[in-house]
């Protein structure tokens, strides 16, 4: 199934409390939960102004349903193609 990333935009983000992430987290969770299994968060990087959230999903669409169903923007969404990282080197 698909990985995306997702840049949303959210003012501050930063400086968002443990409280208040935790608060976001549990709003997406309860809204995953509803919508079944072809869909989930892997997880996020917080940032001054934005989030960057990975999911797996079957398409876009659906992405964009988590989000309006929550309220969250989702300013940009990247099908990821790949994912490298240092040990990559190591596998020529």
């Amino acid at each position: 199934m698909p990985r995306y990333v997702i840049e949303r935009e959210i003012s501050g983000a930063g400086n968002l409390s443990n409280e208040e992430l935790a608060k976001i987290s549990a709003k997406s969770c309860s809204i995953l939960d509803k919508m079944g299994p072809q869909i989930q968060w892997i997880e996020s990087y917080v940032t001054g102004d934005k989030i960057y959230c990975i999911y797996i999903a079957p398409d876009e669409k659906t992405i964009r349903e988590h989000a309006a169903q929550g309220g969250f923007p989702a300013n940009r969404i990247a099908e990821i193609k790949n994912i490298i990282s240092p040990f990559t080197a190591q596998n020529k």
